[in-house]
C-alpha cells in the first residue's frame, strides 16, 4: 500500500505516514520546557512498551531520592577475632550491590581482591583460620523478573541483579548465574598467591557476621559516585547497572532490596510527584521486560522534572557524538544538540530526552515511542527526519 502525504505536510504527518512507522501503536510529544507548549503530540496517553528508555525513569527517580554523590558500599569483615596473625574466624565480604566491582567498561573501580590483601598484610595476618564467605542479604527475590523472555537470560545483557556483582556477571557475551562464587574463587586464588593461607572453604549466604561481639571491619571498598555510574548505564545502556539502580532505589525508600519493590515504589514515587501515570506499569528497571508500558504523558512528565538539572541530561548520549546515538542524527544541524535515551528490542524503537541549547542546557523535551516497526534503519530515519522537521527553525 502507497500511503500518500499531502503536499506541505506537517513533520509529525510525514513521520506517520512512513512505511516503518504503525500510527496506532506510536507516540510521540515534544514541548517547551520553558512555556510548556506542545510542537507535536500523538497518542500522548497511550500506554507502550518502552525498551531501554525505561532507564530514564529509573535514575531520574535515584538521582531524585538521594542524589548524584552517593556510593556503593562493599564492606570486609574478619567475622572472628584477630589473634597474631591469623583471624580466628571466618573473612566476609558482604555485598552492597555494587555493579561496577570488577568491570571492564566505565566507571573504574579497584581491584578489590587487592585492597583485601594490602590490608591483610598491614594488620600482619598471614592466615584465615576459617571461611571466605559473601552474604547476599542486601537483595531478595529472583536475581532476574519473572517476566524476561527465558531466550535473554543466557546473555549478558540479560543477566541477573545480584547483592554481590562480579565483572558484571558475564563471561564475554554470555551470563554468569553464580558471580559471587566466581568472585570467592578469585579472591581465594589471590589471596594464597599472596601467601595468606585459609584453612575453610567458600560459601554463598545470608547469614551477615556470626561473632559480632569480636569481628572487626578490615575494609570499605567503595565505588564511583552514582552520578558516574549512572552516566555510564544510559550511555552503554547497561541492564544489570539500571536493575541494580531501581533496587537501590527499593532500599532507599525504606523496601526490601527487590525488583518488585523497586518497581511498585518508583511508580508510587512517579505519582506523588505528579506525573500522570495513568496505564503505566512498571515491572523492572532495565526495560528488557516485555510487561513494562508507560505512556509519553509519563515520560515527558519525568523528563520535564529534571529540565532543569543539566547533570541529568548529560548522562544522555549526545546525537552524532555519544554512545547508542553516535550515528543518531549526526552532521545533520541536530548534530550534539539533542541528548537522548534509545530503546530498541524486536519491533520496537524509542527515544527520550532533550533538544538542547548553544550551552548544552535542556529547551524542551522529547518522547518518541515506537512499537510494532518495520524495518528498523527506516523507523530510525523517519525519527530524525520528524525532528529535523519540527526544530528547523
Amino acid at each position: 500500500m502507497v500511503v500518500e502525504v499531502a503536499l506541505g505536510a506537517s513533520p509529525l504527518d510525514k513521520f506517520l505516514s512512513s512505511k516503518s512507522i504503525t500510527a496506532g501503536s506510536t507516540a510521540v510529544l515534544v514541548q517547551d520546557l520553558a512555556t510548556g507548549k506542545s510542537l507535536v503530540a500523538h497518542n500522548a496517553d497511550q500506554p507502550l512498551l518502552p525498551a531501554s528508555i525505561m532507564k530514564t525513569v529509573t535514575i531520574a527517580g535515584l538521582l531524585q531520592e538521594k542524589g548524584p554523590d552517593e556510593r556503593f558500599h562493599t564492606y570486609v569483615y574478619a567475622d572472628g577475632p584477630i589473634k597474631g596473625n591469623a583471624i580466628e574466624g571466618d573473612l566476609l565480604i558482604v555485598g552492597g550491590g555494587d555493579p561496577t566491582l570488577g568491570a571492564n567498561c566505565a566507571p573504574e573501580s579497584a581491584d578489590i581482591a587487592e585492597e583485601i590483601i594490602a590490608t591483610l598484610r598491614h594488620k600482619g595476618i598471614t592466615r584465615v583460620n576459617g571461611d571466605i564467605r559473601v552474604d547476599t542479604s542486601l537483595y531478595t527475590g529472583p536475581a532476574c523478573p519473572p517476566s524476561w523472555v527465558a531466550g535473554d537470560l543466557n546473555e549478558a545483557y540479560g543477566t541477573g541483579c545480584h547483592a554481590l556483582n562480579f565483572r558484571r556477571n558475564a563471561s564475554g557475551s554470555r551470563a554468569v548465574k553464580n558471580p559471587e562464587s566466581v568472585f570467592l574463587s578469585y579472591l581465594s586464588s589471590r589471596l594464597r598467591g599472596a601467601g595468606i593461607s585459609i584453612s575453610g572453604t567458600t560459601k554463598v549466604g545470608r547469614e551477615g557476621l556470626q561473632n559480632t561481639e569480636e569481628s572487626t571491619e578490615l575494609l570499605d571498598h567503595v565505588s564511583d559516585i552514582y552520578a558516574e555510574v549512572m552516566r555510564s548505564c544510559m550511555m552503554r545502556s547497561d541492564n544489570l547497572f539500571a536493575e541494580n539502580l531501581l533496587r537501590t532505589f527499593a532500599l532507599a525508600r525504606g523496601k526490601e532490596g527487590s525488583t518488585e519493590a523497586g518497581a511498585a515504589e518508583m511508580l508510587d514515587y512517579w505519582k506523588g510527584a505528579g506525573i500522570p501515570t495513568k496505564g503505566v506499569t512498571l515491572i523492572d528497571g532495565s526495560g528488557l521486560s516485555r510487561s513494562n508500558r508507560v505512556t509519553a504523558d509519563f515520560i515527558n512528565g519525568i523528563l520535564r522534572a529534571l529540565g532543569d538539572n543539566e547533570e541529568y541530561a548529560s548522562f544522555m548520549p549526545l546525537a552524532g557524538q555519544e554512545g547508542t546515538l553516535s550515528e543518531f542524527l549526526k552532521g545533520t544541524a541536530l548534530d550534539a544538540y539533542v541528548a537522548m535515551k534509545t530503546g530498541s528490542m524486536k519491533g520496537i524503537q524509542c527515544y527520550a530526552g532533550y533538544k538542547l541549547d548553544e550551552e548544552f542546557a535542556p529547551t524542551h523535551s522529547i518522547v518518541i515511542i515506537m512499537n510494532d516497526i518495520g524495518p528498523r534503519g527506516a523507523a530510525r530515519r523517519a525519527a530524525e527526519d520528524l525532528l529535523l522537521g519540527i526544530f528547523a527553525n
